[in-house]
């Protein structure tokens, strides 16, 4: 008999708690928005800005929310080793870029207008 399938983790048990809490809070939250949908915006809008900062932080308390906030460090760890091309060199990509999407566009200007040429001659409507 295996035990350790009978015990769980009481870690679970809170994050399962944390998230149904979440789930009814956004939940009573637009009913309150609802109903009081005569009252200004503005003060929903507040209303609903202090209720993300709640949901944010409880969210920060689950395992999932906590692993989503060491991915942002080391996102942000990796961001800081990144060399970035200087304002020049972007400046010059840019042109190029701009460029040669200039020279393509004539070139299948130019495919264009020979296909509908020989079209038109060989359907006798033109050319």
């Amino acid at each position: 008999m295996n035990t350790k399938a009978k015990i769980q983790d009481p870690r679970s048990k809170i994050d399962k708690l944390l998230w149904t809490l979440i789930i009814v809070l956004l939940c009573a939250a637009l009913g309150v928005d609802y109903y009081f949908s005569q009252i200004a915006w503005s003060l929903r809008l507040a209303g609903w800005i202090v209720l993300a900062c709640i949901l944010i932080f409880i969210i920060s308390q689950t395992k999932q929310g906590k692993q989503v906030w060491q991915f942002a460090k080391e996102a942000r760890i990796e961001m800081r080793k990144v060399v970035w091309p200087t304002r020049q060199i972007t400046i010059r990509i840019t042109a190029l870029v701009i460029c040669l999407v200039v020279i393509t566009a004539l070139v299948i200007w130019g495919i264009d207008s020979i296909l509908l040429w020989a079209i038109g001659w060989l359907t006798g409507q033109g050319g």
